[in-house]
């Protein structure tokens, strides 16, 4: 079988990047597959993480983020003279390969990925819940008109997901999201490793993992740890990641006294390491496609607190017993069950054992199942029409 996926960029250490990597590597490795990964904005940057050896990555070097170098108008009109450029880049590449399956992770193709006569199944593969998937940045702005402008995209890129074949999205939210514009097939992410070594759940540190940017809810972190760090100074929470909020992320850690405690770090390759550290996972994000954070964790026996923030901690954590789930946004309560897993080392110890227990639903073999599934059974209603 010959796939294809198409996206951006295989450039930030994510969590997208890393399933999509995962995935094709486990296609490729394990089946045998034909498996290409055509990007448009990679230019010389290095894939973050490794590809099995027979995996074809084509980069069609359009670079979509030169557009900001220029004024609104120009960057207009620049992006509409890329996007005509990757339409006949993608459909020479699509058309010259001849794929049985095209999967779609990423907001350019859409517009005319399905209408390409390559002969392939096309997918579009959801990362983002719906509400937000491709206008997040115009959703967290509190202008009407962005909100208006989201809203229209919203309905946009609704009328153009109905062509695909399928859309698969991540959690059981997500797909009643979904529902009035196209039923959906859920299928998980993949654990990208379920190490022998685990946390003792005994060294006093916290850790939390992600961009640095208004989705992550940093900012709402650091207000929860303020509350946290009066009662148990003796505690450290470790943030790896970057983006665009360093600086002023930074900035508040030392307005609010909490730099000996609140510490900010790069990201790493080896994560895992960093979890078996680690006592707890705490994940504050204002919104998730699913929260690959969390089930890293959990498989490294540490029990979690999130935000049940839309979509993905619901469908992971299990409330009370492997992690606690508050109100998204709630500050106050985020800080109220990280207090009580700090003072209470057994319990924190045994919601980590159960963690690790329950995330092997999530296990490589098991969700790369339904994958074949799907292909085999698209494959089989392509074949009848």
């Amino acid at each position: 079988m010959k796939i294809v996926y198409v996206l951006d960029s295989l450039v930030n250490m994510a969590g997208t990047e890393r399933v999509i990597i995962d995935k094709a590597n486990f296609f490729a490795e394990k089946l045998g597959y034909n498996v290409y990964i055509i990007t448009t904005d990679q230019n010389t940057h290095p894939v973050v993480y490794s590809l099995y050896k027979t995996i074809k990555h084509i980069d069609l070097g359009i670079n979509f983020y030169q557009r900001y170098k220029f004024n609104r108008l120009k960057r207009e009109i620049t992006y509409w003279k890329l996007r005509r450029e990757f339409k006949n880049k993608i459909t020479n590449a699509l058309i010259s390969l001849h794929p049985d399956i095209t999967i779609c992770t990423t907001i350019y193709p859409i517009f005319f990925l399905p209408s390409i006569p390559d002969g392939s199944i096309k997918i579009i593969e959801a990362h983002l819940a719906k509400e937000y998937s491709g206008n997040q940045y115009l959703y967290t702005k509190k202008n009407l008109c962005f909100k208006i402008i989201a809203r229209f995209l919203s309905w946009k890129t609704e009328h153009f997901v109905k062509k695909f074949d399928e859309l698969v999205v991540l959690t059981q939210k997500d797909a009643k999201s979904w529902a009035k514009t196209k039923e959906a097939t859920i299928i998980p992410n993949s654990l990208p490793f379920y190490p022998k070594e685990k946390s003792t759940c005994k060294n006093k540190q916290i850790i939390s993992a992600g961009r640095l940017d208004e989705q992550k809810g940093y900012d709402l972190l650091i207000q929860a740890w303020k509350l946290v760090a009066e009662k148990h100074s003796e505690w450290s929470l470790h943030i790896y990641g970057n983006g665009s909020l360093k600086n002023a992320l930074k900035e508040t850690i030392k307005k609010e006294g909490l730099s000996d405690s609140l510490i900010i770090k790069k990201p790493v390759s080896d994560i895992y390491n960093k979890y078996i550290e680690s006592s707890i996972y705490v994940m504050s994000s204002r919104y998730e496609g699913f929260g690959m954070v969390l089930i890293e964790a959990m498989a490294c026996g540490i029990p979690v607190v999130s935000f049940d923030c839309p979509n993905g901690p619901s469908d992971i954590v299990t409330d009370g017993e492997d992690g606690f789930l508050v109100k998204n946004g709630n500050i106050e309560a985020l800080a109220e069950k990280i207090c009580y897993l700090i003072e209470n080392e057994n319990t924190r110890i045994e919601m980590g054992k159960k963690a690790r227990e329950n995330v092997k639903r999530y296990m490589p073999d098991i969700i790369m199942e339904k994958w074949i599934d799907l292909f085999n059974s698209l494959k089989q209603s392509n074949q009848n029409v």
